[in-house]
Formats: structure tokens, C-alpha cells, sequence
């Protein structure tokens, strides 16, 4: 009987956890990380600020844990359409489309966890997010460059400059700001797949095809 209440216990507390942090993802998604503050967090979740600093004993806690939480989100998404794909090709295709995709459709959230200016012992976990991103395209560049469907390169510098390249395109400075216009979004999101792909070898007809098969997620499954 201990046992059961302990465990009902800790559901309870990691129920809380994730309300905290969902809390802190919608406001960011609204106002940006500069917004995630410990007392609007407490209001969103239906809760006193302390307890908050019970879970989060400081904002660049909850920061953290926001980032981590929106990482491993998109990452699972990217190796769940790229591992439904027939080849390692058409599955890197996938995973590029669909991290566009879904960071297009949340430009907010994206710049707020993958290039939003952050306090400095929050830098580290931003750039673990976006070396996990990296890693994953490195795996799947290599697998698509040994099964012969890429030029013989080197993955982990490719993966590197593809994660550089997608973030810059669609949440850096200079990126079109097309959201109200589902026609250009799509557009903007195939120009830098299809960008990724010719830049890793891919000849322009192969490109252009994959391009169009991939499918792109509903806006619904890019939140």
C-alpha cells in the first residue's frame, strides 16, 4: 500500500512537472523565450509562483527543461517520418522536410529554442538541442551516403552546415515571414529541402522528385 501512494505520489509531482513546462512552451510559442518568466508560468499552469521554484529553483532551470522537452518533441517527429520511408534517401528527405515543416509552422517556439538569444548557462542546452538535431542528420546522411545514393562526403560536417543552413532559412533574421500565407509556407519549405538536398549531391530531377513524394505534415502534427 506504501508502495502504491508513493508511486501516485511521484505521478502526481511529474504531472505537475509537465504542466509547468507546458505552461512555459505556450508562452513561448506566443511572446518568445524572453517572456518565460517564473510568475506568468505559475499563472498559465493554475498555480503560486513557489511552487514553481519548488520544480525550478531558477528560471534558466525551467528554460532548460523547456528546450529539452521541445527537442526531444521534434525529434522524435523527424525519425518517425524518416524511419516510414522506403530508402535512406527518401528517408532523409523526410527528416528535412519535415523539421522545416513543423518549424515553419511554429516559427515562435523554434527561434525561442533553437536561436533566440539566451543567458549564458543556458547557451550549453541550446547547443545540445541543436547538436542532437545535427546528429540526426548525420545518421541519416550517412546511411544514404553508404547505400550509394550520395557522393562519398564526410556526414558530420554536411549534417552540420544542413542544420545551419534549415535554421537560418526559416527562423534567422533574414527569413521571409510567409505563416499567413499557406501557399508560400509550402513553398518555402520545399525551396530549402530541395536546397539540402542538391547541396549534399542529390542531381536537381532526383531532387525535385523527392521533394514533391514527401509528404508534408498537417500543421496539427507540427505543434
Amino acid at each position: 500500500m506504501a508502495y502504491r501512494r508513493t508511486e501516485r505520489v511521484m505521478q502526481r509531482l511529474a504531472a505537475r512537472r509537465e504542466a509547468i513546462v507546458a505552461a512555459a512552451q505556450l508562452i513561448a510559442a506566443e511572446s518568445g523565450m524572453a517572456a518565460v518568466q517564473i510568475v506568468p508560468v505559475a499563472a498559465r499552469a493554475g498555480i503560486a509562483a513557489g511552487t514553481v521554484y519548488r520544480y525550478f529553483p531558477a528560471k534558466s532551470d525551467l528554460v532548460a527543461a523547456l528546450m529539452n522537452a521541445v527537442s526531444e518533441r521534434e525529434l522524435a517527429a523527424i525519425r518517425r517520418a524518416a524511419d516510414a520511408a522506403p530508402g535512406p534517401l527518401s528517408a532523409l528527405a523526410a527528416a528535412l522536410t519535415t523539421f522545416a515543416a513543423r518549424v515553419h509552422a511554429h516559427r515562435t517556439l523554434a527561434r525561442a529554442v533553437f536561436a533566440e538569444p539566451v543567458e549564458g548557462d543556458v547557451e550549453a542546452v541550446r547547443l545540445a538541442c541543436r547538436r542532437a538535431l545535427a546528429d540526426e542528420f548525420e545518421r541519416r546522411v550517412r546511411a544514404a551516403t553508404e547505400g550509394g545514393h550520395l557522393p562519398e562526403q564526410q556526414a558530420g560536417p554536411a549534417a552540420v552546415a544542413l542544420t545551419g543552413a534549415l535554421i537560418e532559412g526559416l527562423i534567422g533574421p533574414l527569413a521571409p515571414d510567409t505563416a499567413d500565407d499557406a501557399g508560400k509556407a509550402r513553398g518555402t519549405v520545399q525551396t530549402l529541402t530541395l536546397l539540402s538536398l542538391r547541396a549534399l549531391g542529390v542531381v536537381d530531377a532526383r531532387a525535385r522528385g523527392l521533394v514533391v513524394q514527401t509528404a508534408l505534415p498537417k500543421r496539427e502534427d507540427a505543434a
